[in-house]
């Protein structure tokens, strides 16, 4: 609601008199249709968007190919209802939003009011408000009122329902209420002639985007002009809206921020920002794109440590396979202290397929203990430990065979030669050398102890 008639760089609102005048001879209020009244005007709204009309009475102008990035026309403000009295100026206003800018086309009753019919002033600001302005009210101007956007990338329309009450004339206005009226009518509008605009100009905006699914996700922009511009965020071409999952900030140092948190696969695509003021709207678009979200494993071992035993200075490899996603950082301890990666003779390995490797070449003796291998990611962490055993090397040693003299003759010569007569000993019958029972009767064995 305002309180003053419009003018070029007048915002486009109903004008309520009982602000100024404080009377209630000029009421009005905004009400809700029947279901009835609403389908009739989509209907109208869709024979519209769908038929030829007259040229626009705007000054804009577009290509026959349109050159960047397009967007529909979207309504940031659509048209309201009112009932008013006969005789009450009344001003139906939108505010209308695309790339390029839109043209504006009027219609009352599924007909288009033309530039010729003074009956109706029609109203477009920089900042994309677009209004239609009827000075005094007559029943004849009961109906439906319908603005319909075009450009490039497609149609949009919707629709204000007006009714008229007949009422007491205009003329009936003391002169004290009457000049209290223009006084307030040339107040704003000295306002206005005071007052300097600039066109919305980015001095901050974001290039193209890669984020992860799951994680919060943020778009920076800051925006100069006077009057201070309102922004707009769209997504392929639709309206973003604060909801749980998205949300319009602005910092003290005039920073705009678009954040989503979640991210989701929805959310990919193109986003464009718009800035709005009297003066005129400025844009940027970017793409996003949205890394899916990795499906999180804790680690566990495929294969595990086994215990081992080697000789000393033989290389040793204690080997496993882990699985796990992300893939794990896999960290060794050898009696429950951290092994560094930079340590002499071990050397650590990892590959794609989860095979892990702890290479000590050669072994000592002081290599033996007890190893544990830790696998961790996000989402957990999993050890194993083996035993390994260092042997040392044995070198058993063979003794040498007994060096015997060469057999000359009988040992029983030998031994008479030194005095021994041997056969008195064991005597015989035949005097021949013993003869053991045991063998056969043409061996005859010497004894080793003589």
């Amino acid at each position: 609601t305002a309180s003053r008639p419009l003018g070029p760089n007048i915002p486009a609102t109903v004008i309520n008199y009982d602000e100024v005048q404080g009377s209630s001879l000029f009421n009005f209020q905004e009400y809700k249709v029947s279901s009835f009244e609403q389908r009739l005007m989509s209907e109208i709204e869709f024979r519209l968007e769908r038929t030829p009309v007259e040229e626009s009475d705007d000054e804009v102008q577009h290509d026959d190919v349109p050159n960047g990035k397009c967007i529909a026309p979207i309504f940031d403000k659509k048209l309201k209802n009112f009932r008013a009295m006969e005789g009450v100026p009344v001003t139906f206003s939108c505010k209308i939003v695309g790339i390029p800018v839109p043209k504006v086309y009027w219609f009352k009753d599924g007909k288009q009011i033309l530039r010729k019919n003074i009956h109706y002033k029609k109203i477009r600001e920089g900042d994309g408000t677009c209004a239609l302005h009827i000075e005094c009210t007559t029943s004849d101007d009961d109906g439906n009122y319908t603005v319909m956007a075009a450009n490039p990338q497609g149609r949009i329309s919707c629709s204000g329902h007006l009714i008229v009450q007949t009422g007491p004339p205009r003329s009936r206005l003391t002169p004290i209420h009457a000049q209290r009226v223009r006084a307030r009518i040339q107040e704003v509008e000295g306002e206005q002639t005071q007052e300097r605009f600039f066109r919305p100009h980015f001095l901050q905006a974001p290039g193209d985007m890669m984020a992860h699914e799951g994680r919060l996700c943020r778009l920076d922009c800051k925006v100069s002009g006077l009057p201070s511009p309102e922004l707009m965020w769209l997504v392929n071409g639709r309206p973003i809206y604060s909801d749980m999952y998205h949300k319009m900030l602005v910092r003290e140092n005039g920073v705009h921020s678009l954040v989503i948190d979640p991210l989701t696969q929805k959310d990919a695509g193109t986003y464009t920002c718009i800035a709005s003021n009297k003066a005129g709207q400025s844009s940027f678009s970017l793409e996003l794109k949205v890394v899916e979200k990795e499906m999180k494993h804790p680690p566990q071992f495929v294969e595990k440590l086994q215990n081992m035993g080697i000789p000393e200075g033989t290389p040793v490899r204690l080997e496993c396979r882990v699985a796990g996603m992300p893939p794990p950082a896999i960290f060794w301890k050898k009696d429950n202290e951290t092994i560094p990666r930079t340590k002499d003779r071990i050397s650590m390995t990892q590959d794609a397929t989860g095979y892990v490797c702890l290479l000590i070449q050669p072994t000592r003796k002081d290599d033996a203990g007890w190893y544990t291998v830790s696998a961790k990611n996000e989402a957990g962490v999993v050890s194993c430990t083996s035993r390994l055993d260092i042997y040392a090397q044995w070198h058993q040693s063979i003794p040498a065979p007994m060096k015997r003299p060469p057999r000359t003759g009988s040992r029983y010569a030998a031994l008479t030669g030194q005095g021994l007569d041997i056969k008195s000993i064991f005597p015989t019958s035949d005097g021949g050398p013993i003869l053991f029972s045991s063998s056969p009767p043409e061996a005859t064995l010497e004894s080793e102890e003589l």
